[in-house]
């Protein structure tokens, strides 16, 4: 064997264990990567979750176009963690939490469940569920804040990561004053798991989002207005809450 050829041999053995040695690694970090947001979501793989649906008001049986935009960003998250799904309409989920994940979907007034783990998980939170109209019609209150809705122009959504114990499932809560800001919430935790998982690990938290202008940027323009956990785990403080500067409009 001449130089040469020893040289070539040598060096497709070189490329050979250098290749190897990259696609191993890129899979060590894409499987470590995945375990990582398996952890956050509470899916490992083969895992079964629940999807509680809402109900489009005035429309028995029938769930918002928002909504189901929603429940699709959260079927491609949940298959991308190799688990599967069952959706539930929130009046027959009548089950406790921490066995398996649940994402739970819509405000309090279309979503029972929503309405009874906001009263079981998150007793500073407040929703004014009034039919009637006014200024204060599915308001958010956190705490002494209260967060006005303006249609098209300034929306909140509650989203949360909430948990029973170390070993419990987590359950996430997309609670939103209009169908699109339950979209822009389920969006922005598929987009932002890994921050989210930086900052709060796999603890409990909850965060008000803000929409801004969804008539024209639809749920993608999202402020995060800040993390409320202590607030909405809080008893609801007695003294009159104060307005929002900016939502009291």
């Amino acid at each position: 064997m001449t130089d040469d050829v020893r040289n070539i041999v040598l060096g497709v053995i070189a490329a050979g264990i250098s290749g190897s040695l990259g696609w191993l690694a890129r899979t060590y970090l894409l499987r470590r990567k995945l375990r990582r947001k398996q952890a956050f979501f509470g899916l490992p793989a083969h895992s079964e979750c629940l999807l509680v649906v809402n109900r489009y008001a005035g429309a028995e049986g029938s769930v918002h176009r928002y909504d189901v935009f929603a429940l699709l960003e959260l079927s491609a998250l949940i298959k991308d963690c190799a688990a599967n799904a069952r959706i539930v309409t929130h009046d027959v989920a009548q089950q406790g939490f921490g066995e398996r994940t649940e994402f739970c979907v819509g405000g309090p007034t279309s979503n029972q469940r929503m309405a009874a783990h906001l009263r079981t998980l998150l007793p500073g939170v407040r929703i004014n569920t009034d039919p009637e109209p006014g200024p204060d019609r599915v308001a958010f209150q956190v705490g002494s804040e209260r967060y006005r809705l303006e249609p098209g122009i300034s929306e909140y959504v509650l989203l949360a990561r909430l948990t029973g114990g170390q070993e419990a499932r987590p359950v996430f809560l997309f609670c939103g004053q209009r169908a699109i800001t339950n979209q822009a919430a389920t969006r922005y935790v598929s987009r932002h798991y890994e921050k989210l998982l930086r900052k709060h690990g796999n603890k409990s938290f909850a965060l008000l989002l803000k929409v801004v202008n969804s008539q024209a940027y639809g749920p993608d323009v999202v402020e995060v207005v800040g993390d409320v956990t202590r607030a909405a785990q809080a008893p609801v403080p007695t003294a009159p809450p104060s307005h929002r500067a900016g939502s009291s409009s």
